[in-house]
């Protein structure tokens, strides 16, 4: 069996289908019928335009479903903040032109109130469907859709903002060439500042709110030269675990999970998960642990954090509810072979489905001898049955 069409294959798609998984405010029950419609090939016909998507559905009648999805445009005074967010450094408007867009550039630009990606109340679908639901799944499969867009061209999320790239890129090169016949501005002379007496005799202020937790963690600083060879360690090494530092920091700051909270295996598992795969075979050996089985942890620890861990690592035997429902979702898909229920896992064919001890199933597909973890978790099977 084929793994299961993901969506968002750019960190910059990916971050499209967070904002409407959790930004946007969107119906979070109707989201898993959208990427099964998404899946099945039922949208066709999609254009992006200024601020608007288009697309046909097909759905239960015989002629697809017309899909128009209005995105809120920023006005002049918000794209005069995302312009200056992009002119304040060159690498900004060269990775645009490169076909990527930087994280940076992209946090930056929401700090300042010019969020190119959407949020609550920023689109508006409407279906020909008879589902009065907000978002229909035929609106909410076109929503995954557009990840693609995002994934070709970072420029689409201007375009839903209203303006499309040579538009954007105009701009930014009138912003940077002085007008003909004036003469570069030169900055303006300071003041002289204060006496160390006014200084002192000042009121002082109130002290400022706290800036929001960045959304993720910064790159450590680089270092010029190794350690001394006697003490066995790297400037790539120091940098790997200033980086882990600074990721468990910004855990810390927003309430997730520490490093005091995982396991060793799981720690170990969280820590290899962003790294390449000669990283990881040094991880794996640095740590006692087989490259391969590392490597597993890995791809579960990527899909789903602890959770997937567990479902990768354990078998337990649940009550027989979860499993009976399962079976019966199963024997709906229509897949070939028999389900086989043992313990917590339910295979049929190259599928597997396995129940969790936090009350989510995890899907799981064959790949030689050995089972991969493929995907987020669902409260229900349903969702990962197709």
């Amino acid at each position: 069996m084929p793994p299961r069409r993901n969506f968002g294959a750019t960190w910059w798609g990916r971050a499209w289908v967070d904002a409407l998984e959790q930004r946007a405010k969107l119906d979070p029950n109707r989201l898993p019928r959208g990427r099964t419609y998404a899946r099945k090939g039922t949208v066709s016909e999609l254009h992006v335009g200024g601020g608007e998507v288009t697309a046909r559905v097909r759905g239960s009648r015989p002629t697809p479903y017309k899909v128009t999805i209005a995105m809120r445009t920023f006005t002049e005074g918000e794209w005069d903040t995302l312009l200056g967010v992009v002119g304040t450094r060159l690498g900004h408007a060269a990775a645009l032109l490169d076909g990527e867009l930087p994280a940076a550039l992209a946090e930056q630009a929401r700090e300042a109130g010019a969020d190119l990606l959407p949020g609550p109340g920023d689109l508006r679908p409407r279906c020909s469907c008879p589902d009065s639901a907000n978002p229909c799944k035929h609106v909410a499969a076109v929503y995954y859709l557009v990840a693609d867009e995002v994934d070709r061209d970072p420029f689409t999320l201007f375009l839903l903002r209203g303006r499309p790239r040579a538009d954007v890129l105009a701009e930014l090169r009138a912003r940077r060439s002085p007008t003909r016949g004036e003469r570069p501005k030169l900055p303006k002379r300071g003041d002289e500042g204060l006496t160390p007496r006014a200084a002192f005799a000042r009121r002082p202020g109130a002290i400022p709110a706290l800036p929001p937790p960045p959304r993720t963690a910064g790159p450590p600083a680089v270092l010029d030269l190794d350690p001394p060879p006697s003490t066995g360690w790297t400037a790539a090494a120091l940098s790997g675990l200033a980086a882990d530092a600074a990721s468990l920091a910004r855990d810390l700051l927003v309430g997730g999970v520490t490093a005091v909270e995982l396991t060793f295996e799981e720690d170990l598992s969280r820590r290899a998960a962003g790294r390449s795969a000669l990283e990881i075979a040094a991880l794996a050996t640095a740590a006692g642990v087989a490259p391969r089985d590392l490597v597993r942890w890995a791809e579960a620890w990527r899909e789903a954090g602890r959770g997937g861990l567990a479902a990768l690592k354990e078998a337990w035997q649940p009550g027989r509810g979860p499993l009976a429902e399962a079976e019966a979702v199963l024997a709906d898909a229509g897949l070939p072979g028999t389900p086989k229920a043992w313990r917590n896992r339910l295979t049929q064919g190259g599928l597997q489905l396995r129940y969790g001890r936090d009350a989510r199933w995890y899907r799981f597909i064959r790949s030689g001898a050995e089972w991969r973890l493929d995907g987020p978790p669902s409260a229900s099977p349903v969702d990962l049955a197709y």
